[in-house]
């Protein structure tokens, strides 16, 4: 056998063991799941609350009539939820987005009714609208480097009182609407199929979060959002326009508001600018926190965020039927946002 080389010396004193790797613990194998699956704790969520409620309730409540009763009731929060998912992945939050939403509906209103224009040219005004307030936000946290809450909670009060004064708060009746800019109900129209009744505003709350699944996870776009919002400096280093990522996001987050608004007008029927105090700013992100949306940024998937809004709605109905309290309903809506972000905190030691 011919002599070691020099560096074949070496190489023989060296350390012979091979690598292993540590098994995981069956609580780990759960953290990754979760991890790599973020819809899956809040679908476990729904399907329990779906069935603790069918139990006490019965057929009453597992009809396929008050099953999509409860998409009907969340179809607003579900989609301005939608505009709200995708700020909260940039690593942002929209405290403006409901008051966006009151606006622009009392603009389509204002301008199909008061001053005569066409209904389609009022509901593209409308949604203009809530495409500038949205370009506002994005602006400030993007351009200005100003902190996303304050930015929102800025433009929350500046919106309001801008809907208010715009409308002297006052009220656009539903025989008026009907009369002389009907398509303004056009999302509000029922269909059934089977025992199920489904509203056309349920269908486009379903397709909006269909599409934009398809978007966050098949394109660049949906990537780049999804980078900025885990580490926005990694990001910028890598190639991606934080900047403009950003402000698409609040900008795109604005026109869902607005067309929240065409779908809230064609739900109440009336546009009354007062609803500008209800409390669909909270709402749209209880829906993204519920449904995992890590408020860190850059994890959750939107599909997660409509099963959200569902859990929320599935809580409401369950507990009416029951004859609860209602504040039972904010009860256990505060005690779901504190889990929800605490089973993030969790699952996010997987990636630490």
């Amino acid at each position: 056998m011919a002599a070691l080389q020099e560096f074949e010396k070496v190489l023989d004193k060296s350390d012979k063991n091979v690598a292993t790797f540590r098994k995981h613990t069956p609580l780990q194998k759960v953290q990754h799941f979760l991890h790599s699956t973020p819809a899956a704790v809040p679908a476990i969520v729904l399907i329990a609350a779906i069935i603790i409620f069918g139990v006490l309730k019965g057929e009453r409540f597992f009809s396929a009539y008050t099953l999509t009763l409860i998409l009907q009731q969340i179809a607003i929060v579900g989609i301005l939820g939608v505009g709200q998912t995708l700020v909260i992945l940039v690593a942002g939050i929209d405290l403006s987005i409901g008051v966006i939403m009151v606006i622009s509906t009392v603009i389509m209103g204002n301008c199909a009714i008061t001053y005569g224009l066409p209904v389609v040219l009022s509901i593209g005004i409308g949604v203009l609208a809530g495409a500038a307030a949205g370009l506002l936000n994005g602006f400030l946290v993007a351009i200005m480097r100003l902190p996303p809450f304050i930015v929102t909670l800025g433009t929350w009060y500046i919106v309001m009182a801008t809907n208010f004064i715009y409308s002297a708060n006052e009220t656009i009746r539903d025989a008026d609407i009907t009369e002389k800019a009907n398509f303004l109900h056009f999302f509000g129209v029922s269909f059934k199929i089977g025992g199920a009744v489904f509203t056309l505003g349920v269908v486009l709350m379903i397709v909006l979060v269909g599409g934009l699944w398809y978007v966050l996870n098949h394109t660049a776009w949906g990537r780049h959002l999804y980078a900025v919002g885990d580490d926005p400096a990694a990001a910028e280093l890598s190639g991606i326009r934080v900047k403009r990522v950003l402000i698409s996001a609040y900008m795109l987050a604005g026109i869902i508001a607005a067309l929240a608004a065409w779908v809230a007008i064609g739900r109440n029927g009336s546009i009354s600018p007062s609803a500008a105090v209800t409390e669909y700013n909270l709402q749209s992100i209880t829906a993204a926190v519920i449904g995992g949306i890590s408020l860190f940024g850059g994890r959750g998937s939107i599909v997660g965020t409509l099963i959200g809004a569902m859990i929320v709605g599935v809580v409401s109905m369950g507990l009416n039927m029951l004859g609860a309290d209602p504040q039972w309903k904010v009860f256990l809506t505060g005690g779901l946002i504190i889990s929800a972000v605490a089973v993030d905190q969790w699952i996010r030691k997987v990636a630490s």
